[in-house]
């Protein structure tokens, strides 16, 4: 072709056959980290997010109020049954002690005891789940009928029986809520490690002489966080309300210490005469628990592979 003839060629002639650079550019922006997609999704469902914010409402005001209040949460300040009023929010007890200060002190103790019974269920049940799955065979076998024996108790009556030969307290109860509450977290982070192990990356670290604690640390628990942090974030509510529901029975933390439960426990006795006794510490531990399960069922939505874009 001569330069003439070149020249005189149109570029309208001509078609672009694949995506345009400006539009490759576009798609290269557009691609996010599967955490932020996460946080995306999560940050849409709006229920998670009032969940999510009650939750640091009332955590801040377990921690701020009992600390600035000009009250006691033991302080008997000799009025007995007040309702609500703008110096006692929340009204006095049958001993005169302000309840609004004594709600946000229980909160601390609920709080305390359903975080840290989650947090040693989080534990036991990873490092239990993640051997048992990932030895497979006899071991497995063993560990899992082990679990099984635990599970055929009832949770409540296990519980009950052990707080009644610890003797009630925050400790006991703490004991009494872990003794078989990490199954569930066991059994699932066992069924993730088995869908997991086969996968090429672990067979491939395995030829290469990683050892069970690297695989664990380092493979299988990472890509089970999601169940892991879902679990552990609906185990939350279940201990705040079994802790809840002992207190109520006389099983909780002795007084004067305040939690949610004893209150509740309290406040039914008077629920003719001073009614606000029971309804706040109940309402409390309504609120808590369901912004617990927003949450977690926030993260589930939000973990979910099928739900990806």
């Amino acid at each position: 072709m001569s330069q003439q003839q070149f020249e005189k060629i149109d570029k309208e002639m001509f078609e672009i056959v694949g995506g345009k650079h400006e539009e490759t550019e576009k798609l290269a922006d557009k691609s996010v980290s599967f955490w932020k997609e996460v946080f995306l999704r999560f940050s849409q469902n709006k229920l998670a997010i009032f969940g999510l914010i009650a939750l640091v409402i009332i955590i801040l005001m377990a921690t701020f109020v009992p600390m600035f209040s000009q009250f006691s949460y033991r302080e008997q300040l000799g009025l007995y049954n007040t309702p609500p009023s703008s110096t006692h929010w929340f009204g006095t007890d049958d001993l005169g002690r302000d309840v609004f200060v004594r709600v946000w002190a229980g909160a601390r103790i609920s709080l305390f005891i359903g975080i840290t019974a989650a947090v040693i269920d989080l534990i036991i049940g990873v490092l239990w789940g993640s051997i048992s799955g990932l030895a497979g065979g006899r071991v497995d076998n063993i560990m899992m009928r082990i679990a099984d024996v635990l599970t055929a108790v009832p949770y409540l009556l296990v519980v009950i029986v052990l707080l009644v030969v610890l003797q009630p307290g925050l400790v006991p109860m703490i004991i009494a809520l872990s003794i078989t509450g990490w199954i569930n977290m066991a059994r699932i982070v066992r069924g993730e490690v088995l869908s997991i192990k086969n996968q090429e990356y672990v067979l491939a670290a395995r030829t290469l002489g990683a050892n069970t604690k690297h695989l664990i640390i380092k493979h299988l628990i990472p890509n089970a966080l999601g169940a892991i942090l879902v679990t552990m974030t609906l185990t939350i509510p279940t201990a705040i309300f079994t802790e809840s529901f002992l207190s109520y029975l006389g099983l909780g933390v002795p007084a004067p210490t305040a939690s949610w439960g004893t209150m509740a426990s309290e406040g039914n006795n008077a629920i003719t005469n001073a009614p606000w006794r029971l309804f706040f510490p109940a309402i409390f531990i309504s609120l808590t628990i369901f912004a617990f399960n927003a949450v977690g069922d926030g993260l589930r939505d939000a973990l979910d592979p099928k739900l990806r874009k």
